[in-house]
């Protein structure tokens, strides 16, 4: 089987990952991964004087990076989004730098219609720990009828969130999701991803293989 992370994120594009795109694939590389979607935290609420496209421009960088070891390192790296609403979170799959450059209305638009536009665009949405509970979160909020799948499975996560999770997934008949949400690149210490018995050979084919139901979520331990 072919192993995939589908959720990390990394330094300096992600204020809150401590590993940088270079150790992040390396780390991957050494553990036997043949993939990984870089996702970021897309700068929804961004009150620098940057302006629009100098944000894009920065966003993608880490990707960038990543992208341009990869070849030398040995390990596939494809582009990912996580995007925000009041600390509910949402993975996109499928869009690039130049779509986000051709559409700085997302900016301001409702998170549904966000979300619409986006899928109308031809990306995979999965709604990221969906009963993630924290001190920044003022209530959960849930949007089945705008996203195609559920990460029910997310490592750093508590198994009472992701049961929830799986619930909600399976009661709304979405993909099932799973992803290690790595901030650190070898220092977590359990991850979750998603594997196939073919190899992803571009964004566009993990999205069939996922909509086709040809992944299987998997476990690893690191330590």
């Amino acid at each position: 089987m072919y192993k995939y992370e589908t959720h990390l994120h990394t330094s300096p594009v992600s204020g809150c990952a401590i590993a940088s795109a270079e150790e992040t694939v390396k780390c991957y590389k050494e553990l036997g991964y043949d993939g990984i979607f870089i996702t970021n935290h897309f700068p929804d609420v961004d009150n620098s004087d940057r302006t629009y496209e100098e944000k894009i421009n920065f966003y993608f960088s880490d990707y960038e990076k990543a992208l341009e070891l990869s070849e030398t390192v040995g390990i596939k790296v494809f582009c990912g989004v996580e995007t925000t609403y009041g600390g509910t979170d949402f993975l996109v799959y499928g869009l690039d730098k130049e779509w986000f450059l051709a559409h700085p209305e997302i900016m301001s638009m409702r998170q549904s219609d966000k979300l619409t536009l986006m899928r109308e665009s031809g990306a995979l949405i999965v709604q990221a720990h969906p009963f993630r509970e924290a001190w920044y979160i003022d209530h959960i909020r849930l949007f089945p009828r705008h996203v195609d799948g559920v990460e029910i499975m997310n490592a750093n996560r508590p198994d009472d969130e992701n049961n929830l999770a799986k619930i909600y997934c399976e009661h709304y008949g979405l993909i099932k999701f799973a992803g290690s949400d790595n901030h650190s690149a070898a220092k977590q210490n359990k991850l979750f991803g998603l594997c196939f018995e073919e190899p992803i050979c571009s964004v566009k084919d993990f999205i069939e293989k996922a909509k086709n139901g040809k992944a299987e979520i998997f476990t690893l331990k690191t330590k």
